[in-house]
């Protein structure tokens, strides 16, 4: 672990701030929060009086009153990420974004191509990679416990009332924001790709059930791997009357996994053929509560980013991970919005709304 703290700075202070917030000033990890800033200046001003720091409504100000950044987190609506990144990558900083990336393959890339260019790292946010119950169950994938993968599920039933959606000018907005895929499960989707390989084709279908919004609250996809295996997908923030899980079931010839909890936080079924010792004790050892369906995995997130800096490394999440995840998330989109038909990563997306007016 580094010994000298790596000095960030936050902008956007927003909804997830708190969660980059609270991890940078933990003290859990070797960093420091320099700055926060927000293009509102009083979410700037309550977050920076909250901890104690300098403030501002404007980027540019801080990091040039602050040439001692080393890593910008970026946590500004998900339609902004590519233009902010963009903007900060002059100065040669490294920079984390929430996901999703972006809401485009094309700006991914020029988000990736702007960072390469100014010689900065670009990392997003994953943080579900990082529970203890996803380490283990990726631990078992790669020592092949699992042999042969059948399937692989993932559900997110959410709960989002339409005040949620009204207390910003962007949510549920096709330009700046998407529906539930895109913003809610997202890191499901990432996690689905994750254990279960590349994808061959995918189908989807969307709707809007409960809510006054122009994108969709609830989403069914079925995926067929390039391995073979197939995938299935099932999102919606029209759960009520609360949240029920956020969950990934994990098929093999040779063994299956639960993880289930509000934030795929909790093993909840663990079993193989080559059974080992240490088996008795994986559900209550990697099993977690979390306040929120954020869970509590930014803190291990980015102290994973530290320490591929300082040790100049691969990180988990590099851009180009990031990217895969879009290439996904907008075929999805592009066969819903074309009534389901079977799509490949990568494809046009001519007739998606996503990220556009």
């Amino acid at each position: 672990m580094r010994k000298n703290k790596m000095k960030f700075a936050l902008v956007g202070c927003g909804r997830v701030s708190e969660n980059h917030l609270q991890a940078l000033t933990s003290g859990n990890i070797p960093s420091e929060l320099v700055a926060v800033c927000d293009l509102d200046p009083e979410k700037a001003k309550s977050k920076g009086e909250k901890y104690g720091l300098p403030w501002y409504a404007d980027y540019h100000k801080m990091m040039v009153e602050h040439p001692e950044i080393e890593v910008v987190n970026v946590a500004v609506p998900t339609g902004y990420h590519a233009s902010v990144v963009i903007d900060l990558a002059q100065y040669g900083k490294h920079i984390v974004t929430e996901k999703p990336m972006a809401l485009s393959v094309a700006d991914c890339q020029k988000m990736i191509d702007a960072c390469k260019k100014n010689g900065a790292r670009l990392f997003v946010v994953k943080q579900n990679r990082f529970n203890p119950a996803v380490v283990a169950t990726r631990k078992a994938l790669e020592e092949g416990r699992f042999g042969k993968m059948v399937m692989g599920t993932v559900r997110v039933r959410w709960r989002r009332y339409q005040q949620y959606y009204e207390q910003d000018n962007w949510h549920g907005t096709w330009l700046l924001d998407g529906g539930v895929m895109s913003q809610q499960a997202s890191h499901h989707l990432d996690l689905l790709q994750w254990f279960m390989g590349p994808i061959k084709q995918m189908f989807c279908k969307t709707a809007t059930r409960l809510l006054n919004i122009e994108v969709e609250d609830t989403a069914l996809a079925t995926f067929e791997f390039t391995s073979g295996a197939l995938g299935a997908f099932e999102a919606t923030v029209a759960t009520r009357p609360k949240d029920l899980e956020g969950s990934l079931s994990l098929l093999g010839e040779k063994g299956s996994v639960i993880i289930g909890g509000h934030a795929v936080n909790k093993i909840l079924y663990w079993e193989f053929e080559d059974e080992r010792p240490e088996d008795s004790e994986i559900k209550e050892k990697f099993s977690q509560d979390v306040p929120n369906v954020y869970g509590r995995g930014h803190t291990p997130y980015l102290n994973d980013i530290i320490e591929a800096i300082a040790n100049d490394r691969p990180a988990l999440m590099e851009a180009e991970e990031g990217k895969k995840d879009i290439e996904i998330l907008t075929a999805l989109y592009e066969s819903a919005a074309c009534g389901g038909k079977w799509v490949v990563p990568g494809c046009s997306t001519e007739h998606s709304r996503l990220g556009k007016k």
